[in-house]
C-alpha cells in the first residue's frame, strides 16, 4: 500500500519499481567498482616497491613514439641498420674483500695480534668448500700521539712522540656459490672481522659468451638487412657498405642505486626548540639495465646480480651513383696561332702545316 500511494499519480508503478531497482543496482556496481579500482590501484603501488616512495613514477603507454622508429628509407637514400644485443650471464666466480686493520704498540706485538686474527679466519674458510684465500698487504705506518708540557710562565707545548704501529690488510676470498658469503662473513666475524669492502664477479666463459652475442646479433641484422631489399625492391651491391661494432660490459658493483624510505610529520615549532630526529636507514639495492631497447636478449629473467654483456653492430648503407653510359668523353682540342708582324707595322698570321 506505500508504494501504490507514493506512485498513485503514475499508470505504471511497476514499471518505475523496476527502473529504481536498477538504478539502485547500477549504482551499487559502480561503487563497487571504484572500490575494486582503488584498491588496485593500492596493490600496484606494493608492488612497485619502495624504491619509488619519494620519486616520480613514470608509466609509460603502449603508444609507439616518434623516437621509437627506425629512419624513413628509401631506395634512393642513405641508411644506417644499428642492433643492440644483451646477454645477461651467470656468475661462476665471486671475490669477498674485507678489510683487516691492526694496531699495538710494538712491531712485535701488531704482527703477533693481526696473525692471530688471520690464523681464526683461513682455518674456518677452509672448512668451506672450494674457497681460496689471499692476503693483501695495504700499509705498516707507525702511530703518533701529543705529549703535553707544562710550563709556569709559558704556554703549554705540544710534542709528537710514537704511540705505536698500525698495519693493515686485506683478505680476498674467493667462493663459487651465493650461499657461501654467508658462511664466509660468520667466520670473519668470529676474528673480529666486520668490514666488507665489497664483492666482485667474473665469468670463465665470457669470450665465448662475447663471440656467440655477436653471431646472432649480426645474424639479425643479415635478416633485417633481407627484409629492407625485399620491400624497397633494391640490390645491395648499388650500396657501399660500412660497419661498426662494439661490446660493453657492466658489472653488479656498478649497478647499485640508493634511497630512503620513510614519512615525516611537519609540525610548527618555536625558533629555539630543540628538534630531536632518527636517522633514516640508507637502503641499497641492485638495478640492471633494462633489456626495452635491445633487439635481442639472451637469460631476460634476472634473479640475481648478473654480468650483462652488451653489443651493438652499425651498418651503413651509401648508395653508388651510377654513370651513364651514353654519356662519351669531350676531348679538348688546342689551336696554335703564329703571328708575324712586318717591318711595314702589319700582323700576318704564318700558316704551317
Amino acid at each position: 500500500m506505500p508504494l501504490q500511494r507514493f506512485y498513485s499519480d503514475s499508470e505504471h508503478p511497476v514499471y518505475r519499481f523496476a527502473a529504481v531497482n536498477q538504478i539502485q543496482h547500477s549504482m551499487k556496481t559502480l561503487l563497487m567498482l571504484n572500490a575494486f579500482l582503488f584498491i588496485s590501484n593500492i596493490l600496484f603501488a606494493q608492488v612497485a616497491g619502495n624504491a619509488n616512495y619519494n620519486q616520480k613514477v613514470h608509466i609509460p603507454t603502449q603508444n609507439i613514439h616518434s623516437n621509437n622508429l627506425n629512419a624513413g628509407y628509401g631506395s634512393d637514400k642513405n641508411f644506417t641498420l644499428i642492433l643492440k644485443g644483451l646477454h645477461n650471464v651467470k656468475t661462476s666466480a665471486y671475490v669477498a674483500i674485507f678489510s683487516l686493520t691492526q694496531s699495538g704498540k710494538t712491531v712485535k706485538e701488531v704482527n703477533k695480534l693481526i696473525d692471530s686474527r688471520l690464523d681464526k679466519v683461513k682455518s674456518g674458510v677452509k672448512q668451506i668448500a672450494g674457497t681460496v684465500l689471499h692476503l693483501d698487504m695495504i700499509s705498516f705506518v707507525p702511530q703518533y700521539e701529543y705529549e703535553v708540557e707544562k710550563k709556569i710562565f709559558s704556554k703549554k707545548t705540544y710534542h709528537e712522540i710514537p704511540k705505536g704501529f698500525e698495519i693493515k690488510k686485506n683478505i680476498h676470498i674467493k667462493y663459487t656459490q651465493p650461499s657461501q658469503l654467508n658462511q664466509i662473513i660468520a667466520k670473519c666475524a668470529e676474528a673480529g672481522i666486520y668490514d666488507l669492502v665489497r664483492v666482485d664477479y667474473f665469468s670463465e666463459n665470457l669470450m665465448n659468451i662475447k663471440r656467440n652475442l655477436r653471431a646472432k646479433v649480426i645474424a639479425q641484422l643479415q635478416q633485417k638487412l633481407l627484409n629492407y631489399q625485399g620491400l624497397l625492391g633494391v640490390d645491395m651491391k648499388e650500396y657501399q657498405k660500412q660497419i661498426a661494432d662494439g661490446f660493453k660490459v657492466v658489472y653488479p658493483v656498478e649497478m647499485y642505486n640508493t634511497y630512503q624510505a620513510h614519512s615525516s610529520s611537519s609540525i610548527h615549532v618555536r625558533r629555539n626548540a630543540k628538534v630531536n630526529q632518527i636517522n633514516k636507514t640508507t637502503t641499497q639495492y641492485y638495478q640492471p639495465i633494462v633489456d626495452k631497447e635491445f633487439d635481442l636478449v639472451i637469460n631476460p629473467v634476472i634473479t640475481e646480480p648478473v654480468i650483462q654483456v652488451m653489443y651493438q653492430v652499425n651498418l651503413t648503407l651509401k648508395k653508388v651513383e651510377k654513370k651513364d653510359p651514353k654519356a662519351g668523353t669531350t676531348k679538348i682540342v688546342t689551336q696554335k696561332q703564329i703571328m708575324l708582324i712586318t717591318p711595314n707595322g702589319q700582323v700576318k698570321e704564318l700558316k704551317i702545316k
